[in-house]
């Protein structure tokens, strides 16, 4: 399932699923993130680490979306 949304500015998308497995964060339900602003990225992870969060609103973020899909 595609969560999508915005919050402070920033775009996020998360691909979660019903249960956690192996590429997931953290052998969680989040198999992919992204979060955006303006056209840059500010975090990235598909089935691993592209990019981690690059600044203090990404990686509040970031927690937040974890907190509640992972």
């Amino acid at each position: 399932m595609w969560t999508k949304g915005e919050s402070n500015g920033m775009k996020y998308e998360v691909k979660h699923y019903d249960q956690g497995s192996e590429w997931g964060i953290d052998g969680g339900r989040i198999s992919k993130l992204y979060i955006g602003k303006g056209g840059i990225t500010l975090c990235a992870y598909e089935r691993g680490w592209d990019i981690h969060p690059k600044t203090e609103a990404a990686k509040k973020l970031y927690e937040a979306l974890v907190k509640e899909y992972n």
